[in-house]
């Protein structure tokens, strides 16, 4: 087991939990007419479940690692994929207003996966672009859930 592994897995699930308690202040209305708390309730719901399977396959691993140079390296860079992890969750935030939920949700997946190792760039934004498109479709047309539409208007 990873020391730093086990710290990732209980951030997240703790930011689920402030996420989903912070939710719960909004109304969530239901299925059919959900409010402004739901997206957040189930977002912070599914973090707070897959930290937990994180968390239980890490402890039921039981593989002994080596200290190899790679990992020290990976040990080094932890600190700074933490705190960009998490300036790009505030500044999305913050931003979100002006530049609505499609820009914000793909900007935000781009810097995220470029954070969390995904070297290609085509594929990165490709794959941004493609999660931005459906949660649009799927929470703005399908469900109606009425996001934040910035300076594009969408």
């Amino acid at each position: 087991m990873k020391k730093d592994e086990i710290i990732v897995g209980i951030v997240i699930f703790l930011f689920g939990g402030i996420t989903t308690l912070l939710s719960l202040r909004m109304p969530i209305g239901a299925f059919r007419m959900p409010g402004t708390g739901m997206f957040p309730l189930f977002l912070g719901i599914l973090l707070m479940i897959l930290s937990c399977l994180f968390l239980l396959k890490l402890l039921y691993q039981g593989k002994k690692t080596t200290v190899s140079k790679d990992s020290v390296t990976e040990v080094r860079r932890f600190p700074i994929q933490l705190i960009l992890f998490f300036g790009t969750m505030v500044l999305a935030t913050a931003f979100s207003n002006q530049l609505g939920y499609p820009l914000v949700s793909f900007l935000l997946l781009v810097v995220l996966l470029r954070t969390l190792g995904m070297k290609q760039w085509i594929l990165n934004i490709l794959l941004s672009f493609m999660t931005a498109v459906a949660c649009y479709f799927l929470f703005v047309q399908w469900l109606q859930i009425p996001l934040p539409k910035g300076w594009i208007g969408l």
